[in-house]
């Protein structure tokens, strides 16, 4: 039996697999690199050795690093975790041979199914429907659409859409950068594109002896840029013949290769054909593996540890079903640092606040709401990894009930500090067409969507939580002074003008609100009637506009402020009333709109550029984003080189729209 586990992978993963370690009575033991040294995940292991001497981004592909620590720490199993060398057949025989339990497949499955050109060929021969391969020499226009993708790894790393045929060479250029970026293999394939499929994927435990146990399937088809956004189980709308038929080709591709332990193959379902095609298999956990864990009351790394050890799915002396039941619904969101509104720019930065009500529990079943997280409130959001915050899970009765409660209590979440996703997040899952089963893998491509799923933050919503952060602030600084703490806040015995407070709006767009108000003691707005002050104090102001009461929580982090009520959440930065010269930008500057490495400059100091021409490309959390000209003009600074590591906001370019021939004329 297994004594001490290592996990080599970090944050969420790790922490998941803990969890389950110490229900087992199981010594865990943690992996890291120098930018996770201090880490939630490192800090709850029972151990843990840092992995020296790379890249962060690196760090965690060192196998023979891992496999030095396991001997290091003691421990006599590995666990992979999913991501990063999850799906290496190489590491898990060097784990085996190492002598050490692996805990996953065997190494020869893993690579049958690491090639996902070659996994195609084996799973069409057992009689599994699957899409044909194409290569830039035999694809024609009658093939378009077309999808580029890495042969190796997946969350939409790797992978480009081709519309025309031109493009394609440049899209599997840039495919395969990406996919040597993330997964240390640049190979990449070409299939044809189904435009409004969904992602349905099936869950598989494989036991020695030849028996896969399937577990239902997932629906994971709202995405952006082919990384899920929402997964849920069971899949909804799916006809019974058609579920029957892919959990029977699920345990065809598993029985195929021999599996043994938790693995998911993934389809692409076309609702209008009711025909369904193989994508994949991941041989590993999926990230959203705790939908189905809490539809059918199982522990899915309890399994993985249970058949590594040599057991089995059920207790000896019975046969496995070879189908589970599942019970009521669950549906997972991904909250990520991210600003849809921004083209889904990753954000980076402190994680102030982080509070979810109504959790059950925290990586286990919960039977209701369950919060699967990597980072807590005081942690920091870097470059190095993936954006996502938390892993938020509700199951319920019905997927009506489990969409309600999952967006009631995103909405009622207290997340500070950064931008993230979570409007996004309770607009979809209280749009029609989610909740009538209509998503599709490409819903949100459609640039028309995401604006209209987003919360507006109206006008009326930022003025009452700027009057009601005015006053928090206000009273809390009252308190804090020696000669102020029993004079009424802002109080002034000859009354000439209101007080004035300026904030910036901490949106893409930074627009500016100014609150102009009375203090004494009945503080009032200067500028409107209807808004009455019910209560104040440092953390809590309750305001009644128009006969009702709203209570909004202020909280402060140096210049930030963040206001919370029913109206939602607004993010509020107060401003100085005097700005350096120093922190001018000039116009025309391209600024980095997240941190990250540059990874290639396509222009130079006093060249023409055209209105939209990439001028550099910028790596960030493993994907590549093109910086473009915003005009057409003359380049006249380029701050950066190759390999340069840049801030979120730095000034990357200038492009001046003003010809030196202007100037010399105006001059003249």
């Amino acid at each position: 039996m297994i004594k001490t586990l290592l996990v080599a992978n970090r944050g969420e993963i790790a922490r998941r697999v803990f969890r389950t370690c110490r229900t087992l009575g199981i010594a865990t033991v943690a992996v890291h690199s120098d930018a996770d040294a201090s880490a939630l995940f490192v800090r709850e292991a029972d151990a843990a050795v840092r992995l020296p001497g790379h890249a962060p981004a690196e760090t965690y592909l060192r196998g023979d690093l891992v496999i030095e620590a396991a001997r290091a720490a003691g421990a006599d199993a590995i666990h992979p975790g999913y991501g990063f060398l999850s799906e290496n057949a190489e590491f898990a025989a060097a784990v085996i041979e190492a002598g050490l339990t692996w805990v996953g497949p065997d190494p020869d499955a893993i690579a049958r199914m690491g090639s996902k050109v070659e996994s195609k060929k084996l799973m069409e021969a057992a009689g599994v429907p699957v899409l044909g391969n194409l290569t830039p020499e035999t694809a024609t226009e009658a093939d378009l659409p077309l999808l580029v993708k890495a042969s190796a790894g997946g969350g939409g790393r790797g992978m480009r859409i081709v519309r025309r045929l031109g493009d394609l060479a440049d899209e599997i250029a840039k495919a395969a950068a990406e996919a040597e970026s993330a997964f240390g293999d640049g190979t990449v394939f070409v299939e044809p594109y189904v435009e409004s499929g969904r992602h349905v994927e099936v869950q598989v435990v494989g036991e020695r002896g030849g028996e896969v146990v399937v577990f239902g399937e997932r629906d994971c088809s709202v995405q952006r840029r082919h990384q899920k956004v929402i997964e849920e189980a069971p899949a909804p709308g799916l006809p019974a013949a058609t579920r029957a038929a892919l959990h029977e080709a699920a345990r065809r591709a598993a029985s195929a290769i021999d599996y043994v332990g938790a693995g998911t193959v993934e389809f692409l379902y076309d609702p209008a054909s009711n025909r369904f095609f193989f994508l994949e298999m991941n041989t590993r956990l999926q990230v959203e593996h705790p939908v189905t864990e809490e539809i059918f009351g199982v522990d899915l790394v309890a399994l993985q540890l249970a058949v590594a050890e040599g057991g089995r799915v059920t207790p000896p002396g019975t046969t496995p079903p070879q189908e589970a039941r599942p019970h009521g619904h669950a549906i997972e969101v991904r909250l990520y640092a991210e600003d849809p509104a921004a083209g889904f720019a990753p954000q980076t930065g402190l994680l102030t606040a982080f509070d979810i009500p109504g959790v059950r529990a925290q990586f286990e079943l919960a039977g209701g709401l369950r919060l699967d997280s990597g980072v807590a409130a005081g942690d920091e959001i870097g470059t190095f990894y993936d954006a996502m915050i938390a892993k938020v899970v509700v199951h319920a009765a019905t997927r009506e009930q489990a969409a309600r409660q999952l967006a009631g209590a995103l909405e009622r979440a207290r997340i500070h500090g950064l931008r993230t996703n979570r409007d996004l997040l309770v607009g979809l899952l209280r749009s029609e067409t989610f909740l009538q089963g209509r998503m599709s893998t490409t819903w949100l491509d459609d640039a028309a969507v995401v604006p209209g799923l987003l919360r507006p933050l109206d006008q009326d919503r930022v003025e009452l939580a700027a009057f009601a952060a005015a006053l928090a602030l206000a009273e809390r600084a009252r308190a804090a002074s020696t000669y102020h703490a029993r004079i009424p806040v802002a109080w002034r015995n000859v009354v000439s003008q209101p007080q004035t407070t300026d904030f910036a709006v901490s949106t893409a767009e930074g627009e500016q609100v100014s609150v102009r108000w009375y203090g004494g003691r009945t503080p009032r707005h200067a500028e409107r009637d209807d808004v009455v002050v019910v209560a104040a104090g440092p953390d809590e102001v309750a305001l009644a506009v128009g006969g009702v009461v709203r209570t909004f929580a202020v909280s402060a982090t140096g210049e930030a402020v963040d206001v919370d009520s029913s109206l939602g959440h607004v993010a509020l930065r107060r401003l100085q009333r005097f700005t350096d010269p120093a922190d001018r930008i000039a116009a025309g500057s391209l600024l980095a709109p997240m941190p990250g490495s540059v990874v290639a400059v396509h222009a130079g100091v006093g060249d023409e550029v055209a209105e939209g021409q990439p001028l550099l490309v910028l790596e960030a959390m493993k994907m590549q984003h093109t910086i473009a000209a915003p005009h057409a003009g003359t380049v006249t600074e380029i701050d950066v080189a190759v390999g340069d590591q840049v801030n979120g906001g730095a000034v990357l370019a200038v492009v001046d729209t003003v010809s030196q021939g202007t100037v010399e004329e105006e001059s003249a």
